[in-house]
């Protein structure tokens, strides 16, 4: 059965609203085929995003609804906490797990389409740090779609574009505000949906998990993986290693996270904690020193002593951590690449 190339799936993150902007802005009034959008938001968030798109291009803009139908020439947008998913025709949205930390997610989006459009979709990769959107870009190539990614060299932040190339064999490379061109002409082109490559068992497990809903017959998480040993930041559960593409983790209740993003997040706990450390330090320093005089004032020489070689031992302790603090080592990087890529 032929179709058109009709759905476009966009993600982008950090420095995504300018490559956003330019993206739009490419697109030509007559583009055929329908645009969803998501950009990592904070939860609590109004997103301006709409708006912005709407003034940036030809097309017309609005934020996703639940059951949205698909249309041509369109651009939707995913709400804040929300995932913005494809199911038969029409967009649903979810508040299944977060991915990365993430909800809406870029790589539930991906999924979620090549689900339901197999080689149908074109997924364009834009500016944003880590590696969000590289496993969607993965499966949607693999079932025949299209993979477009903006020239790193053009984006604010390149990691995710970097990222992305590093893992996929993309169909086009180009600045953001150059796409529209390309688009136009590739998503007239047909393809043969009945002979696209049947959906991996773990991308259908975890479209399910993004929907927060299950279908018979499909297993769990715990079904198709193994643990890792290691913990989920958000619910401390165990993570459960997916390796059919790439390192990616998933706890039972479905929060997700690539190798990259749950080193990012364990970096960023493990800060906090050093700082907490250094607080109480620096409390029992000065505890120590107040109780070493109170004993010296009472008679006590022997007690004050001792309390005197505690501080100056928990002194030195809080110059070796603050100095370790201040020097950054060990503290992730905000726009890192994997270094394999």
């Amino acid at each position: 059965m032929l179709r058109p190339r009709d759905l476009v799936v966009v993600g982008a993150s950090a420095g995504g609203v300018e490559a956003l902007r330019e993206f739009a802005g490419g697109l030509p009034a007559d583009f055929a085929a329908s645009v969803l959008v998501v950009l990592h938001l904070p939860p609590a968030a109004t997103s301006a995003l709409p708006a912005i798109l709407d003034r940036a291009g030809p097309l017309p803009v609005r934020q996703a609804g639940d059951g949205d139908t698909l249309a041509p020439g369109h651009i939707h947008t995913a709400p804040p906490d929300r995932h913005l998913l494809v199911e038969d025709g029409h967009l649903r949205l979810s508040r299944g797990p977060t991915e990365n930390g993430y909800r809406p997610a870029i790589d539930a989006l991906f999924r979620s389409a090549s689900r339901s459009f197999g080689p149908a979709v074109t997924g364009v990769v834009l500016s944003g740090a880590l590696d969000d959107g590289v496993t969607g870009l993965e499966l949607i190539k693999l079932r025949g779609g299209l993979a477009v990614v903006q020239d790193p060299e053009d984006a604010i932040f390149p990691a995710m574009p970097r990222n992305a190339l590093g893992r996929v064999k993309a169909d086009v490379v180009l600045p953001a505000k150059e796409m529209g061109g390309v688009l136009a002409r590739q998503v007239l082109e047909h393809v043969d949906f009945a002979g696209s490559v049947p959906m991996p068992v773990v991308d259908e497990v975890e479209s399910n998990v993004a929907g927060a809903g299950e279908a018979p017959g499909v297993p769990e998480v715990v079904d198709v993986s193994e643990p890792s040993g290691l913990s989920c930041p958000d619910c401390d559960g165990v993570l459960y290693s997916l390796h059919d593409r790439g390192h990616r983790y998933r706890c039972r209740v479905g929060h997700a996270w690539t190798a990259q993003a749950l080193f990012q997040q364990q970096s960023g706990e493990v800060e906090h904690a050093l700082w907490a450390a250094l607080r109480a330090l620096e409390e029992q320093r000065d505890l120590a020193a107040r109780m070493a005089g109170e004993a010296q004032e009472r008679g006590f020489p022997l007690v004050a002593d001792r309390y005197r070689r505690h501080r100056a031992e928990t002194a030195h302790a809080v110059d070796v951590l603050r100095r370790f603090l201040h020097s950054g080592i060990g503290v992730a990087d905000t726009d890192v690449h994997d270094p394999s890529a």
